[in-house]
């Protein structure tokens, strides 16, 4: 296979192979420049860990090394691509389940070293901010970004593609993982983002009053940690009382109670950081009362949201893909060494 030396430059063909394994997703993409998807695919693993109510990280890191060879191959084949076109490797290197972001990572340096091409380490939730980027082909920052998954709670004030200013983030729980524990505490399953919100279609948003936690007045962070206690609580009063609990309620009350304070600090943020755009992202993102709520709410403030498609809201690669194009146009380039980082702060 012939050397390739590439140096940072304005070159929008750049073939790029993309590797996401943060979690229970073993996913392969490859994308020509910041924009072009060519392949994306995601192999998940939800159904394995349903049983357990939620990722168990062992055997996850185990189905990443049963799939990510045949994932790959399914990636460039259905890209019609071949090893010698690619000019750049991404990979997620953090943050996540350590074990599962070292088998990507592990994949990431054999195809860079075999195929002699650079390799970038990509963060997380870097990914998530530029899935949009392939969603809408004009959008450009800076803009206000929120990040709601299962893993992360954030709102950035992104400068740049590679310059972000976090203005707020989770002190406990992140969202999705308040959804998952909610869920489980009413008898749901997992995953409980899309289960509760679509049992919420159902039941009245007002039928519970839950606590909205706003922490201190002019702080943009969040607490979930309590709104997840106090639905375990009104379940044991109202069992207690032998009341029939109306699961449709409860689940419309919890999310109403979660947004609300995402929406009003999201928001604020936009509103102190000068942003005419918020750009919403992770596997939170697909929920329906937040897509509506928080349009309307910015629509009265004169302010776009965008909102990545369904199937790149949640972990892929060619989200990854994208934000390692825009690191290495910014020149940065990792070596052999790149190593997982399950705490990388952004």
């Amino acid at each position: 296979m012939k050397d390739k030396v590439l140096v940072p430059k304005n070159n929008k063909d750049h073939i790029i192979l993309a590797i996401e394994t943060s979690c229970d997703e073993t996913s392969v993409a490859v994308i020509r420049g910041s924009r072009e998807v060519l392949s994306n695919i995601v192999s998940s693993q939800i159904d394995i860990h349903k049983k357990y109510g939620g990722v168990v990280p062992e055997i996850a890191s185990r189905h990443h090394l049963d799939n990510i060879n045949m994932i790959i191959k399914e990636g460039m084949d259905t890209a019609g691509i071949t090893f010698e076109e690619i000019d750049l490797i991404g990979v997620t290197c953090g943050p996540g389940l350590v074990g599962a972001l070292l088998i990507g990572i592990a994949a990431a340096k054999a195809l860079s070293y075999v195929l002699k091409v650079p390799i970038v380490g990509v963060h997380h939730i870097e990914g998530h901010i530029c899935a949009n980027y392939l969603e809408h082909a004009d959008l450009k920052p800076p803009f206000l970004g929120l990040v709601v998954s299962g893993g992360h709670t954030h709102i950035l004030d992104v400068l740049d593609y590679n310059n972000y200013n976090i203005l707020g983030r989770t002190r406990d729980d992140a969202v999705g993982e308040a959804f998952d524990k909610v869920a489980r505490v009413i008898g749901l399953g997992y995953p409980g983002g899309p289960l509760i919100d679509r049992l919420a279609l159902s039941g009245d948003p007002e039928a519970i009053s839950f606590p909205r936690i706003y922490l201190e007045h002019d702080s943009f962070d969040f607490s979930f940690s309590g709104i997840k206690t106090a639905v375990l609580n009104y379940i044991n009063s109202e069992k207690q009382k032998n009341n029939a609990i109306n699961k449709a309620d409860v689940a419309a009350s919890f999310q109403k109670a979660v947004m609300d304070v995402i929406i009003e600090k999201t928001c604020k943020a936009a509103k102190k950081a000068e942003r005419d755009t918020v750009v919403v992202a992770g596997g939170v993102a697909a929920n329906s009362f937040l897509r509506k709520m928080l349009k309307e709410k910015c629509g009265e403030m004169g302010i776009r949201v965008f909102f990545p498609s369904l199937d790149l809201c949640t972990d892929n690669a060619a989200m990854i893909g994208c934000a390692a194009y825009h690191n290495y146009m910014a020149g940065k380039v990792d070596n052999l060494y790149l190593d997982a980082n399950p705490n990388l702060k952004l």
